[in-house]
């Protein structure tokens, strides 16, 4: 099935950080199979060039790096952590210490917002879509429940850094779109120890839902929290 995008020219560029994970990867494919698409890059650590948010001078090279072969109509970060071999998310506040906050904050805050330093200036000046894979869980209004502190913390501050370049993107290219994306519930690693392979949806069906959530988004739009449906989420 080709990808959802019409607004987008025929030939557009395509961009997807984070290629190697379970939503990234069919961002990647979804993309692939579209025929109006002309290329589409799929960047992550082992990637030519690569990029690691463990390594901040990787998101400039990678971005140098790809400059000269032209703008970007859609670029997406579907890169982020929510556990790892070490750490699962935390319940409760005697949980919470600094190398898991770091390493979450660092995967799920900080690359991201380097991402968009140096990949903004690479967009389309005509019609761009820039999407940083949110969660609903980094909702400050929406959080009834608690818990996964490290997580729901610095995906509220992704929203903060996405919001408040959007509000300076649209100065210096009126044209950009940029929202903070909640993909629901995905079949994936990610999700995996959370019954993710029980109640989520395929990985390549959410991508297809996202792609055609971010396609409906006008200028007007840029700063918004959006889910995968296309509904507008509380800050």
């Amino acid at each position: 099935m080709s990808a959802p995008l019409p607004s987008l020219p025929d030939g557009y560029r395509a961009l997807v950080i984070g290629a190697s994970g379970g939503i990234g990867a069919a961002f990647v494919r979804a993309l692939a199979a579209d025929p109006r698409c002309a290329a589409v890059v799929g960047l992550h650590r082992h990637s030519q060039p690569a990029i690691d948010f463990d390594d901040e001078a990787s998101i400039a090279l990678a971005a140098t790096a790809l400059a000269d072969q032209g703008l970007f109509h859609l670029v997406i970060n579907a890169a982020g952590l929510l556990h790892s071999p070490d750490a699962m998310p935390e319940k409760k506040l005697a949980d919470l210490h600094y190398a898991q906050l770091l390493a979450t904050f660092r995967a799920n805050t900080f690359g991201p917002a380097l991402v968009l330093r140096h990949f903004s200036p690479l967009l389309d000046r005509q019609r761009a879509l820039l999407a940083l894979v949110s969660a609903k869980v980094g909702s400050i209004g929406d959080n009834r429940l608690g818990g996964w502190y490290s997580y729901r913390a610095s995906k509220a501050a992704l929203n903060m850094l996405l919001r408040t370049a959007a509000i300076e993107l649209q100065r210096s290219q009126p044209q950009a779109v940029l929202v903070a994306l909640h993909p629901g519930t995905v079949a994936s690693a990610l999700s995996r120890p959370f019954k993710g392979d029980v109640i989520g949806r395929p990985a390549d069906m959410a991508a297809l839902e996202m792609l055609q959530a971010l396609d409906a988004l006008t200028p007007a739009d840029s700063g918004s929290f959006v889910a995968y449906d296309g509904q507008r989420l509380p800050w």
